[in-house]
């Protein structure tokens, strides 16, 4: 369902499916040019080993982390052309922030646009890409590396205003999350408050010899 459609009190449905239930591209034409941003998080869980290499750098195709920043930038800007139904937009702003764990990558991904319609699926465009350029960089070492948890966390914009996970806000054009600090030890900016990470997860061993 439309995030504008529950704000203007419609019925759920799903907007790319028609009344005969074909799928189609919504027509946005008739909103407003507001400006809108998203940001979307993952995990990437891996060794204890990947992530020493992370730290200083040693895994056999070089930095990861800058790699997994610019695909994760790349993707967001081709969204249109992955996602069928998905509106292609005109992007004023992508950050990728990495976080390195004791056994994953936190990935958070912020997207803003000046547009008719928000920008949510090029944010998890990025986290999902992102996370598939680390896994690339890594599975020489750990084949059993997973990306895990991807979600939305933070909207805002458009008729239905501010939107985050585990609660709702009203004010249109708001801050969809906290800026990214920086943490002692880290290797990368730390992701911002509003991303979180799952607990529990129980650090993996390392894989034998491939």
């Amino acid at each position: 369902m439309s995030a504008d459609d529950h704000a203007q009190g419609s019925p759920a449905r799903l907007t790319h499916v028609d009344d005969h239930g074909a799928a189609r591209m919504v027509d946005v034409s008739a909103k407003d040019v507001t400006t809108r941003t998203a940001t979307a998080a993952g995990r990437f869980e891996t060794t204890p080993e990947v992530i020493a290499l992370l730290r200083r750098d040693g895994l056999p195709k070089g930095d990861a982390l800058a790699v997994a920043r610019i695909a994760g930038i790349a993707a967001a800007k081709r969204t249109s052309d992955l996602v069928p139904l998905c509106h292609p937009v005109a992007l004023h702003a992508v950050s990728v922030e990495l976080e390195v764990g004791a056994d994953a990558v936190d990935i958070a991904a912020t997207t803003r646009t000046a547009d008719r319609t928000g920008v949510e699926m090029e944010a998890l465009t990025s986290v999902v890409a992102a996370g598939l350029a680390l896994y690339d960089m890594v599975k020489a070492v750990d084949r059993g590396a997973r990306l895990t948890d991807v979600r939305l966390v933070a909207k805002a914009g458009g008729r239905s205003g501010a939107w985050h996970a585990g609660g709702t806000g009203d004010t249109a054009g708001a801050t969809p999350a906290s800026p990214p600090q920086r943490t002692p030890g880290s290797t990368s900016a730390a992701v911002g408050s509003a991303v979180g990470s799952p607990d529990g997860a129980a650090p993996r061993t390392s894989p034998g010899p491939s």
